[in-house]
């Protein structure tokens, strides 16, 4: 077999790791990385044994120029592929990653346009012999400096990791670097710089190439150093509390953990049969329809409670999930068991307190009900008067201050009337104070019914009566005066076999919007009754029963 081969031979075995590396391992987003790598680190010695089998320059060119395009792509594929080995992957972001392969791939464009045979030219019209250029030198540089860029990060890396199957595992990627850059260095020194003087040894790349992929295996197989994420898995699957089966779309169990052995014993290889390990549960009808459901609708996802027979109170939840391809077709369900029974009786007890809570939500709302009449009932209390019902004395003062500071701002006119009852000592002593309370309240209902809404009646003080009334003028005063005095005349209150008749004495103050002007409201509400009094007190003593107008 001549040398011509030796690239085959390297390209084959190449090829040999990896369909191995695909068939025996799980393909992890590392395993991509290393595959796509693996690839470009196959196209070198393909291209170097393909030029070898035609004579024709351009078909040789495009063998040459896959090659070192291969090559090109080896150190930045190392570089990036040491990033996922060191666990730094989360650092590739897109700009990063177009940032380390900008230079290798300029050099790649370089070597393809070879501007004026800047890159290689043939020797004799053939390109088995080839001359190199600088642009061949700057290709071979650049490598050289991605080698040396990820050889310090996995030095770097390897003093810092404290674990001593992973510093194995980086040991043995390392050796696999340290051999292909050698054999590139020595396939630079021996088959290009001394050529003129030595015979060219065809395979020195390729040799180190495959070498260095033996050591990445080996790190694979020996230290499991893409399997650390499958074996964090299932340890995870095998110390979880709840109990987890996979079956295929027959029913037979592909895996069982130990969390699964409390509720069913089933092992791999066996059928497991839904309908015989729901026949000792209790859950009335309602297993029925799951049991009907597992076997006709196995594409459904479904969940249920249970209660074990064999411990009282105990109570599981089943849960079954489909797993799909991408077709949508059915490969098996996941069926996870999880023991709810504390959780039930927390939600038990919870449904106690609650409706205890509730209970005593009514009884407060009751409570609160009963405060806010009772509220209702005191503020009413407060500012109303208890025989007649009007308003008190400390009410109106309170609402007067109020009133004339708005009437004064907006020179609202308004009157006051200030009335009492006649000769009311002389009703109390010969008929008695019943009698006298209810004159008090009867002609207070009358004079109420003569209001309006706005107005306000108090009772300033035994048979005494205020009246308050905005957006009165003067004229509107004396007239509404006179009805409220007629009205009362009208009035007879019982008094056992006789009827009383009662009348009243009116003095009444109007002020218009332009009198309006005052410092302080309380003295001057004290000038308006003193000046209202002393008109009620003209009407006594012209005779009663009239209205006198103050001012």
């Amino acid at each position: 077999m001549g040398l011509q081969w030796t690239d085959f031979i390297l390209f084959v075995m190449l090829f040999i790791l990896f369909i191995g590396v695909i068939a025996f391992n799980r393909i992890t987003q590392t395993h991509k990385v290393y595959l796509a790598f693996h690839f470009v680190m196959m196209l070198w010695p393909l291209g170097q044994f393909a030029v070898k089998l035609t004579d024709y320059p351009d078909v040789q060119l495009f063998f040459i120029n896959m090659s070192f395009v291969a090559m090109g792509m080896l150190g930045p594929g190392w570089l990036l592929f040491v990033f996922f080995l060191t666990g730094r992957a989360a650092q590739l972001k897109v700009s990063r990653i177009l940032y380390y392969i900008l230079p290798a791939a300029i050099c790649v464009v370089g070597a393809l346009w070879n501007p004026n045979y800047q890159f290689m030219s043939p020797v004799s019209g053939s390109y088995l012999d080839r001359m190199y250029g600088p642009l061949f030198w700057l290709l071979v540089l650049i490598q050289f400096a991605y080698f040396f860029t990820a050889l310090m990060s996995m030095f770097h890396t390897l003093k810092t990791v404290s674990s001593i199957n992973q510093r194995r595992q980086l040991a043995t990627a390392l050796i696999g670097m340290f051999v292909l850059t050698g054999f590139g260095l020595l396939d630079v020194l021996v088959n290009v710089l001394l050529a003129q003087w030595m015979p060219v040894i065809p395979g020195l790349l390729a040799l180190g190439i495959l070498l260095s992929d033996l050591c990445f295996v080996i790190a694979i197989y020996r230290f499991g150093m893409f399997d650390i994420l499958s074996m964090a898995q299932r340890d995870i699957f095998e110390h979880m509390t709840t109990g987890i089966i996979v079956v295929d779309e027959n029913g037979k169990v592909l895996e069982v953990n130990k969390g699964a052995s409390p509720f069913v014993q089933s092992v791999k290889g066996e059928t497991f049969e839904m309908e015989k390990f729901l026949a000792p549960l209790q859950a009335q009808g309602e297993a029925y329809e799951f049991l009907y459901r597992y076997l006709h609708h196995p594409y459904e996802k479904m969940q249920m409670e249970f209660s074990l027979q064999e411990s009282a109170g105990r109570h599981v939840s089943i849960q079954i999930s489909p797993v799909l391809d991408d077709r949508r077709t059915l490969l098996g369900r996941i069926i996870t068991f999880h023991d709810v029974t504390e959780l039930r009786k927390l939600v038990v007890e919870m449904n106690r307190k609650n409706e205890a809570l509730h209970e005593r939500n009514l009884e407060l709302i009751t409570i609160q009900e009963e405060l806010f009449r009772v509220n209702q009932k005191l503020e009413q209390m407060a500012v109303t008067d208890g025989l007649t019902g009007c308003f008190n004395r400390r009410y109106l003062m309170q609402q007067l201050e109020h009133e004339v500071l708005l009437n004064m701002r907006y020179q609202i006119p308004f009157a006051i009337f200030l009335f009492d009852i006649d000769h009311f000592k002389q009703i109390n002593d010969k008929y008695g104070h019943l009698v006298g309370d209810e004159v008090i309240r009867s002609t207070a209902d009358i004079v109420r019914t003569k209001l309006r809404r706005t107005d306000i009646l108090a009772r300033y003080g035994g048979e005494e009566f205020t009246i308050y009334l905005p957006h009165t003028n003067r004229e509107q005063s004396e007239l509404l005066a006179e009805r409220i005095m007629l009205a009362v005349g009208d009035n007879w209150v019982d008094a056992g076999t006789e009827k009383v008749h009662v009348t009243i004495s009116m003095g009444v103050l109007s002020e218009s919007s332009e009198d309006l002007r005052f410092d302080d409201p309380k003295e001057y509400l004290r000038e308006v009754f003193s000046s209202a009094d002393s008109a009620l007190y003209k009407a006594k003593n012209e005779g009663r029963n009239r209205v006198v107008m103050a001012r």
